[in-house]
């Protein structure tokens, strides 16, 4: 009798601590999605004093229908499909180099580490003195010493998106190089020496053991990665403001002039945002059938 008090109180113990949690949950998280999904059909603006309009499918033709948000679209591809890949080579690069301990490796790993730890508005603003083509140190370490002639990356509208390419692979290769380095240290040893004794040459023992081995997590970090560089926003804020003219603008920075910028159009802003969260889901849904297709094999 005493265990079932005990076993009882236990449980109300239990759901005296869960149930504030969820309600919380529900009121921060839940109701502002369907909320923001039910403003995403209407013609409404949250400085105007009327309520919202139903327009249905409007919102969704509109954005759909129009060429700018097929440019913001593109350039933010074109951005994740860069900045991911640099990343993923940068990365691995530097897990293969700190693999092989040698004197100050620790302190090494801990500096390479440091970008990663910084607020990506700090990283921008910083990253955003150095390009400055008068007294930045970027084209001064490129040797353009006549600020004349040297490059002006951010007001140039292709070195624009290469200068934010630039900082958003400076400053999380770090996190790439940290799962490659957990996914190299799991490999077990008998397999490299298996393969020294069958005299197998380096091309061949990356290729069939440390490839096969770390891949599982190099597609984690590609998930990761690809999931932040389409909603990316901090950066780009902080570097170009999505300038110039427009040649930087991601959906993110666009989501964020329409909804606090302007007219405040909620509704059309609400649409965007569910309109990007669909093609996260999409392409996170592909990047995780082929993980299991490579966990399976």
């Amino acid at each position: 009798m005493q265990a079932k008090r005990r076993q009882l109180s236990d449980r109300n113990i239990m759901v005296l601590f869960i149930t504030p949690t969820m309600i919380i949950l529900v009121l921060m998280n839940i109701y502002p999605l369907f909320y923001s999904l039910y403003l995403s059909f209407t013609e409404y603006s949250v400085i105007s004093s009327t309520a919202p309009k139903w327009v249905g499918f409007q919102n969704y033709l509109a954005i759909l229908s129009d060429a700018r948000f097929w440019k913001h679209f593109a350039i933010t591809g074109r951005y994740t499909v860069i900045s991911v890949a640099l990343q993923m080579l940068v990365g691995f690069s530097l897990a293969l180099l700190i693999k092989e301990k040698f004197k100050g490796s620790g302190i090494i790993t801990t500096l390479i580490l440091v970008p990663m730890m910084l607020s990506p508005v700090i990283v921008g603003l910083f990253w955003r003195l150095m390009f400055n083509p008068s007294y930045g140190i970027v084209n001064y370490l490129l040797g353009f010493r006549n600020i004349n002639t040297s490059p002006e990356w951010l007001g140039d509208p292709t070195l624009a998106l290469w200068a934010i390419i630039i900082v958003d692979v400076w400053m999380w290769s770090p996190f790439v190089m940290l799962l490659s380095l957990a996914g190299l240290s799991a490999i077990p040893d008998y397999l490299y020496e298996a393969a020294a004794i069958d005299r197998a040459g380096p091309w061949f023992i990356f290729r069939r053991i440390t490839m096969p081995q770390v891949m599982p997590l190099l597609l984690i970090a590609v998930l990761f990665r690809t999931i932040e560089a389409l909603k990316q926003f901090d950066l780009v804020m902080g570097i170009t403001g999505g300038g110039p003219g427009d040649a930087t603008e991601t959906v993110s920075v666009r989501l964020y002039r329409e909804a606090f910028q302007g007219q405040f159009d909620t509704g059309s802003s609400s649409a965007l945002a569910y309109i990007i969260l669909i093609v996260i889901i999409a392409i996170s849904n592909l990047y995780i059938r082929q993980l299991n297709k490579v966990r399976e094999g």
